[in-house]
């Protein structure tokens, strides 16, 4: 190695020892090894030389680059570590002094107000049911009715896995809750009432949507289940869980795959107030319908003899327009400013409200 080479060598590693800090190294580095660095115009002064010498010379280069992207790689894990271990000794928490005062946790928002479908629906005669936030193709989709070509299954709607099923389907993060309703079809011993809550994917995100939020879904299955049995249900339901003995509700036909008839149901408000059950305005809160009978005969039951409704709604959304909360997005940030203002006492059970 020539003197010149030696000599950048040599200033490098005694540079490298002196710095204390990963700002210092960085001005090492940058000063060697970046674009205006001396080993890289030494580089650029290859073009001036011979053949011969420009081979012998950038053979040099090239080992002492090497060399010294070692040494300075070497020197940022050294400086790394060391901040590190400052950081842990400065953060250190002595386990054995007895626990700061706090204040007593609070349950989210979300949380509450699956207590409280929990509790209304409860009263009626619903059991809970779970299943997978992983889905297969089927359950999620075919089994409801949903078509090859519907938009929900086009990648930019839903969230798949890449690992591939044995039928050639990629698994699914689950679009809603309603594949629970075919596993208890295909599972309990009928006639039976459940409700779903659980948390549900699509590839969404603004202020009125998450990629990750909750749903609740409900299903009645029984002899001579009628759209009455629907309406009563859902109208007792939302009086209560909203507080509003006479509150305004309307249901409007729709159409889901999965329910024949099919309606949307809305209740009263205010537009420019906000405010529920008066003003003349309607806001639509969910989708309801009764169960279509390829659905029935999907997962094995004879629809000439069974019937059924089904209905679902988002928790954010219904939790939003309750508390006044105007951006979904703040679910999900662990503000603990934002759940001291939304958050409700652990110890204060939801209850049942006037409607049920």
């Amino acid at each position: 190695m020539s003197d010149d080479l030696q000599a950048l060598k040599s200033e490098t590693e005694a540079a490298l020892a002196a710095a204390t800090d990963l700002r210092a190294w960085d001005a090492i580095r940058v000063g060697v090894l970046g674009k205006s660095g001396r080993l890289t115009g030494l580089l650029k002064e290859l073009g001036r030389l011979s053949a011969e010498e420009r081979r012998e010379r950038g053979a040099a280069l090239n080992r002492l680059k090497e060399e010294l992207t070692a040494l300075v790689e070497a020197r940022r894990l050294d400086l790394e570590a060391a901040a590190l271990d400052a950081r842990l000794a400065a953060e250190r928490i002595d386990v054995t002094l007895p626990p700061r005062p706090s204040a007593t946790g609070l349950i989210h928002p979300i949380s509450r107000t699956m207590d409280e479908m929990a509790a209304i629906f409860g009263a009626m005669g619903f059991a809970i049911a779970e299943g997978p936030d992983i889905e297969n193709d089927w359950l999620n989709f075919s089994a409801l009715n949903i078509p090859a070509h519907h938009s929900a299954r086009e990648d930019m709607d839903t969230f798949y896995l890449p690992a591939q099923t044995p039928g050639g389907r990629r698994p699914v993060l689950r679009t809603h809750t309603s594949p629970v309703q075919a596993r208890s079809m295909l599972g309990r011993e009928l006639p039976f009432r459940v409700i779903v809550p659980g948390r549900t994917y699509r590839a969404d995100h603004d202020a009125t949507h998450s990629p990750m939020f909750h749903q609740v879904e409900g299903l009645v299955l029984d002899r001579n289940i009628t759209l009455g049995h629907l309406k009563g249900c859902l109208i007792d339901f939302l009086r209560s869980f909203f507080g509003i003995s006479d509150l305004p509700v309307r249901f409007r036909s729709s159409y889901f795959p999965f329910t024949e008839p099919s309606m949307e149901v809305d209740i009263g408000w205010n537009r420019k107030t906000g405010e529920l059950g008066g003003g003349g305005d309607w806001l639509e809160i969910l989708g309801s319908g009764m169960v279509h009978p390829k659905v029935l005969a999907n997962c094995g039951i004879d629809p000439r003899e069974w019937q059924g409704f089904a209905f679902g709604m988002g928790i954010e959304r219904v939790t939003m327009l309750k508390h006044g909360i105007p951006d979904l997005r703040t679910f999900y940030e662990s503000d603990i400013r934002w759940l001291r203002h939304y958050g409700f006492n652990p110890l204060v059970p939801a209850m049942l409200h006037e409607g049920v």
